[in-house]
């Protein structure tokens, strides 16, 4: 079971393979070396305390707490925490199921890594926890998510994760910048039906009618 995965080490995301280069072999073996340390486990309240330090990247949404104890109390399984030896918090990931029938899906609301843990392959690995949770636990069809269309960095991560972009909506981030609707399709979307592309632009007003 996917649930199983808690509390083990990210030395699976194959940290080595995803650092780029610039730091020489002494960086690489540390940042390897931080990779193989940290592990991830279920969030709970007291961490909504402890990752302000990850929230100040810009592109991370940050909500109020009434938003995160929701999806605790919810959908407990789908938040998780990546925790250094140190007990510090190095990435987190909140996510839900949601939708009905053939639109029964996973949703990733916000996945994130401290500064200073980037390039270790964490954010991918929360992925593919969230992936595997969603399709062989709660057996949905698909999983999708939000993404700002100049966040390049993050695109082509989901990319290489199997999304695609399903649909581009006009004005999400308060109307100031679009936001690409991605998509992946589980092993129930046998047909994968749930990522045939929707090429027209939609408005933020049209999203549960285009489901």
């Amino acid at each position: 079971r996917a649930a199983g995965c808690a509390g083990r080490s990210f030395g699976w995301a194959r940290a080595v393979g995803e650092i780029e280069g610039g730091e020489g072999r002494r960086g690489e073996r540390r940042r390897a070396l931080r990779a193989r340390m940290a592990y991830t486990r279920r969030m709970s309240a007291m961490d909504l305390f402890r990752f302000n330090s990850v929230n100040l990247d810009s592109l991370t949404e940050t909500y109020n707490l009434c938003f995160y104890f929701q999806y605790l109390g919810t959908w407990p399984s789908y938040q998780r925490v990546v925790e250094s030896a140190h007990g510090r918090v190095m990435a987190y990931m909140i996510g839900k199921t949601e939708g009905e029938g053939e639109q029964w899906h996973g949703h990733v609301s916000a996945v994130t890594v401290s500064p200073e843990f980037r390039r270790l392959g964490l954010a991918a690995g929360l992925m593919r926890f969230l992936d595997a949770t969603a399709d062989a636990v709660d057996k949905c069809y698909f999983v999708d998510l939000f993404v700002r269309v100049s966040n390049t960095v993050a695109i082509d991560m989901y990319r290489r994760l199997g999304y695609i972009v399903y649909r581009t909506i006009v004005g999400y981030y308060s109307g100031e910048e679009d936001a690409y609707d991605m998509r992946k399709a589980l092993s129930h979307d046998v047909h994968r039906k749930s990522v045939v592309p929707i090429t027209r632009p939609v408005h933020p007003s049209e999203l549960y009618l285009t489901m």
